[in-house]
């Protein structure tokens, strides 16, 4: 199905440079596209790629205006990048649009379960005693709602996922296949050469606006809930532990993994394999960079990078407080250096 650029337009906004009546086939990587699709420039250094793109039509930003609109069709906005994801929801509402609502008779819902209007349940799903489903919420195939747990409106839960007894999700979240909410926490107490069990006793709280990746984990509280803020976006396979709180749109990679009782601010980054250590806090604004371990509390916003080989723990800890000093031990150097040399030149002099 083809859309004229017009009706984009029309539907986003932005200024248009030639023909609304030009047809858009596909969106596609401006490397790639070809004449039937349209692509986006997000960065003036990236303007070498108007002369070599095939597309049909670009969006640019206003530095780039000009050229665009002298190779052909393009669409004008102030941040390009933001109009081409604005551009792939509404492109998806027209082409791929969600079926009608509906209740799969091979679901098990419980008498007890109370479901809002134009709910849609999967095949074989369950919902269980208790549990509370908001209008417009999808529940998807084998995907299990435990006792007493929530959903909010127009969210929309994967095939395969649990969200456990207690827990809560808000509304308008998404959370795509095998999701697990609110399994136990890792916790037990050493005895005689063996673990005890610590019984699991809070529950997971999900904010509104949040979209969690395919198999990531989310542990339930000891006590307290562990606390998902609004607008957060977690990749697939992270694993978040219990009692952990995460502040409002903060964004986690994949296979990043956050130890239990660690506090992260709002407005974080945490790159692809990073770790963060149990207990300690990230002030808001934190960026980690991949692969980073952070073994300590961060209390200041900014960019942090954190990779060191592995070693027996005593040469590690000493290792790294070397490390740490390795600045200033470089700045004194520099300065003795050049004392040296000033002191050099002047027994030269005569």
């Amino acid at each position: 199905m083809t859309k004229p650029l017009g009706a984009i337009v029309e539907a986003l906004g932005g200024r248009l440079e030639g023909s609304a009546d030009r047809l858009i086939e596909r969106l596609a990587p401006v490397s790639t596209a070809g004449a039937g699709d349209i692509a986006f420039i997000a960065h003036v250094r990236y303007a070498g790629q108007i002369g070599s793109t095939h597309a049909g039509a670009l969006i640019v930003s206003p530095a780039l205006a000009e050229a665009a609109s002298l190779r052909g069709a393009c669409i004008v906005t102030d941040d390009p990048y933001l109009y081409f994801a604005r551009l792939s929801q509404w492109w998806r509402q027209q082409h791929d649009p969600l079926p009608a609502p509906r209740i799969d008779p091979t679901a098990s819902i419980h008498p007890l379960a109370v479901l809002g209007p134009d709910v849609d349940i999967g095949p074989f799903a369950v919902i269980a005693e208790g549990a509370r489903i908001g209008a417009a919420a999808r529940i998807g195939a084998h995907a299990v709602v435990e006792a007493h747990a929530r959903v909010g409106e127009g969210s929309h839960v994967g095939a395969r996922v649990v969200i456990g007894r207690r827990c809560q999700v808000g509304v308008r979240c998404i959370l795509h296949p095998g999701v697990v909410i609110g399994a136990d926490g890792f916790g037990f107490a050493p005895h005689e050469g063996r673990w005890v069990k610590i019984e699991q006793l809070g529950a997971v709280r999900i904010g509104d606006d949040v979209e969690i990746g395919a198999n990531t984990c989310i542990d339930r509280g000891a006590l307290d809930d562990t606390v998902i803020g609004d607008g957060v976006k977690l990749d697939n396979l992270i694993q978040i532990g219990h009692n952990v709180q995460v502040g409002d749109h903060t964004a986690m990679a994949g296979c990043a993994g956050v130890a239990g009782s660690a506090s992260i601010g709002a407005g974080c980054t945490v790159g692809g394999g990073a770790v963060v250590l149990g207990h300690l806090s990230l002030a808001d604004g934190v960026h980690i960079s991949a692969a980073s371990v952070v073994t300590r509390s961060i209390h200041r916003p900014g960019h942090y990078t954190g990779v060191f080989p592995i070693d027996d723990n005593a040469a590690w800890e000493k290792n790294a407080a070397s490390l740490r000093q390795l600045n200033r031990l470089r700045e004194r150097l520099k300065a003795l250096e050049q004392a040296l040399a000033a002191a050099q030149t002047s027994r030269k002099q005569p």
